[in-house]
C-alpha cells in the first residue's frame, strides 16, 4: 500500500498498444483501455512506476465499470514493463501535512479502487511485468489469478519496513492465497519474495516470460470462458466472498490506519523512504 524502493528508473516506458482488427484502444487519462474480443485489459499508464496516486485509482476504478459497461466478460489488469505499480504515492500522501480529510480521501479512492476488482461480477487477471510491492500486491491479489514475468521481480507486501501497520482485511487477502502462518511471516517481515519464490508459495499462480504477461493472460481467460458461462459465474462468486468480505470498510478501519499514519515510527519510515528513492 506504500510507494516502493523498486524505482530503479525502470518504469518509465509506457506500452503504446496498437489495436488490430478486432481490437478497440481508448484511454482514461492514466488507464488504457483495450479491448480483445470479450477480453477487455486494463493498464496502468502513470510513469515512472505507476504510483497509485488518487487521480490514478478513480481512473481504474471508473475503467473496470466502463469495461464492464462495454460488455467486458473478463479483465487483464496490466503495469508497466518492469514496475507493475509500487504501491501508492508516498511522496504525494507525506505532502498532505496534517490535513487528514484529504490522506482519508486519497486511501478510500485507493481501496474503491481495491473493490472495484475484487467485486467485478467477471474474472479479472493480473498481468504482472515486474515489481509488485505494497498497494501494487493489493490489486493483484483482488485479481482472480496472477501471472508474473520469470526473472528478479519483486511482489509482496512490504508495510512494516516502512513503518505502516497494514488493516485486518489486508492480512486476510494475503492469508488466503498462501495460508495464515506464511501470511503472518511475510506481512511481519515486510517481506518482498522474487518471481519464482512467489510461485512456489503460491502468492503468484503462473511464471512467463516478462513480455508474455499480457498475452498468456488474456489466453487464461479465453480458456475459463469456454466453459458453461452461469455456472462458472456463480461458483466464482461463491469462491471470492471471503474476498469481498476482507475489504469491508469494517476490516480496513481506515480512521485507525489514519491515526496511525501520524505516528512517530511511521513518519520516521515514511520520510527514510521517501529520502531513499531521491538518491
Amino acid at each position: 500500500m506504500d510507494a516502493s524502493v523498486y524505482d530503479n528508473g525502470a518504469g518509465g516506458v509506457v506500452l503504446n498498444v496498437r489495436p488490430s482488427d478486432n481490437e478497440e484502444c481508448s484511454m482514461t487519462s492514466l488507464v488504457q483501455h483495450t479491448t480483445h474480443g470479450n477480453v477487455h485489459e486494463l493498464r496502468l499508464d502513470r510513469a515512472p512506476v505507476n504510483a497509485l496516486n488518487p487521480a490514478l485509482c478513480l481512473d481504474l476504478e471508473n475503467a473496470v465499470r466502463d469495461a464492464l459497461t462495454q460488455g467486458a466478460q473478463a479483465i487483464v489488469l496490466a503495469g508497466g514493463p518492469k514496475v507493475f505499480s509500487a504501491g501508492l504515492d508516498v511522496p504525494y500522501l507525506l505532502s498532505l501535512g496534517d490535513d487528514r480529510n484529504a490522506l482519508k480521501l486519497a486511501w478510500e479512492q485507493f481501496f474503491a479502487a481495491a473493490r472495484a476488482i475484487a467485486r467485478s461480477p467477471v474474472p479479472v487477471v493480473a498481468a504482472i511485468a515486474g515489481h509488485a510491492p505494497a498497494g501494487g500486491c493489493v490489486l493483484a491479489l483482488c485479481c482472480d489469478y496472477r501471472i508474473m514475468g520469470s526473472g528478479p521481480f519483486r511482489i509482496g507486501l512490504n508495510e512494516t519496513r516502512v513503518g505502516l501497520v497494514a488493516p485486518e482485511g489486508i492480512l486476510q487477502l494475503l492469508r488466503r492465497v498462501v495460508g495464515p502462518h506464511r501470511a503472518e511471516r511475510l506481512l511481519v517481515a515486510g517481506d518482498l519474495v522474487e518471481s519464482q519464490r512467489a510461485l512456489e508459495i503460491g502468492l503468484v499462480d503462473e511464471l512467463t516470460d516478462v513480455d508474455d504477461v499480457a498475452v498468456r493472460a488474456r489466453a487464461w481467460l479465453e480458456e475459463l470462458l469456454q466453459l458453461p458461462r452461469q455456472p462458472m459465474l456463480e461458483t466464482r462468486s461463491i469462491a471470492r466472498a471471503d474476498l469481498v468480505d476482507a475489504l469491508d470498510p469494517e476490516r480496513i478501519r481506515i480512521d485507525h490506519f489514519i491515526e496511525g499514519w501520524f505516528s512517530g515510527d511511521t513518519q520516521a519510515g515514511l520520510h527514510a523512504l521517501v529520502a531513499s528513492l531521491r538518491k
